[in-house]
């Protein structure tokens, strides 16, 4: 078993402190937008846009990392972004500074994202990809636990002081800013920009990639596209009667099955392929999607929240992993940052499409036509040739 790095330790608790903050806040962002007086549909634009940023900034300053051989400055300026804008929301309720706040904060993410994989693909070697991605999902994972119940905790005590959550939200945001003073570059990856980096010029690298690399994003990206918000589960939890307390109750368990659950199932991906591990995650996924669709018991519903936090931890970390194992150490950056923002877009016309078909069939057969594609994604990476590293 590979030892843990300090510059994984510094990224995974960089991770957590940074999810502590944004889940504290995540819960009870719609319900704060709403009492402020703004309506579902702003709401639902206002994620949309953040998605799509999000979506575009990681492709870009991932390839734009890889070009200038620096991945520091990014993980760094990436976690600033993000922790300045909580504050944001708390300042003034203008519908121009609420979106330029969450615009920040995904762009943040954007920057961030590529880089901090790309270092933490520095860390490992071709059979312990899983186990380092895995252990760094685990804590950020485990942030989405503590920040949720945090928020729970304060507003039971506090009933309806969302603002002072936002100021709140600093703290753990500050403290992920300070750790990332504490990553070092490494010298031998550092080197000159090659060549100009446009706005849209990391979407060439698909042209520029292996068929390896294309194969299996292909397949994650038609994943994506029906893989919608998680928002879509809640709302199903909440249609069996369960009141809002237990609905977020079930969405902290969730998380906390995926912390558990990422670590020692990485190390398991590494000895018995990720491939078979990322099935395995992709078969949970329609096992939930199907009980979902199906069952309308309290039970049920926990059981399907459990199973999903094994996707979860069979799919997130393993797929950057398998990315990375399948591209040079120079594009990792590039290579994740296409990935995950192809898979940002995919995820807002999945939601959007989600939607569509629950407001006209109802949820039962949302679920139920999702697990089914997810089944067809299942066969075509069954049946398909891909390498599990170069």
């Amino acid at each position: 078993m590979k030892t843990i790095s300090k510059t994984v330790w510094l990224l995974s608790l960089v991770s957590f402190f940074t999810d502590i903050a944004s889940e504290m806040l995540y819960p009870i962002l719609p319900i704060y937008l709403k009492s402020i007086g703004y309506s579902i549909l702003f709401i639902g634009f206002l994620e949309g846009i953040a998605e799509v940023v999000a979506g575009y900034s990681k492709g870009y300053f991932g390839n734009l990392s890889d070009q200038i051989g620096k991945r520091v400055p990014f993980v760094r300026f990436g976690y600033a972004l993000s922790a300045i804008s909580k504050p944001l929301l708390a300042i003034s309720r203008s519908p121009y500074l609420v979106l330029f706040s969450r615009t920040m904060d995904r762009i943040g993410k954007g920057v961030r994202t590529g880089a901090r994989d790309a270092l933490l693909s520095e860390e490992t070697t071709a059979s312990s990809k899983a186990q380092i991605f895995g252990f760094h999902r685990s804590f950020d994972t485990l942030g989405a636990v503590i920040g949720p119940s945090l928020a729970l905790i304060f507003l039971a005590i506090y009933p309806n002081q969302y603002i002072y959550l936002f100021y709140l939200a600093v703290v753990p945001g500050f403290i992920s800013i300070g750790l990332t003073f504490l990553l070092k570059e490494k010298e031998n990856q550092t080197k000159q920009m090659r060549r100009t980096t446009s706005l849209f010029s990391y979407l060439s690298y698909w042209k520029q990639t292996n068929s390896n690399y294309r194969k299996l994003v292909f397949g994650l990206i038609v994943f994506a596209f029906w893989n919608s918000s998680d928002v879509f589960l809640i709302l199903k939890a909440k249609e069996v009667g369960l009141t809002d307390i237990t609905v977020i109750g079930i969405y902290i368990f969730y998380n906390f099955v995926y912390a558990i659950f990422a670590y020692p199932v990485g190390i398991l991906a590494d000895r018995l392929g990720l491939k078979r591990m990322f099935l395995f995650g992709i078969f949970m996924f329609i096992l939930v999607y199907w009980i979902m669709g199906t069952f309308q018991t309290v039970t049920w519903i926990v059981f399907a929240f459990f199973l999903y936090g094994l996707f979860a931890s069979a799919t997130e970390g393993i797929g950057k992993a398998w990315i990375s194992n399948l591209v040079p150490s120079e594009e990792v950056g590039t290579a994740i940052g296409m990935f995950t923002g192809l898979q940002s877009f995919a995820t807002f016309f999945a939601s959007f499409i989600a939607g569509w078909i629950w407001f006209s069939f109802g949820a039962g057969v949302t679920f139920l036509v999702t697990g089914m594609f997810a089944f067809l994604v299942w066969i075509y990476l069954l049946i398909s040739k891909i390498d599990e590293k170069t």
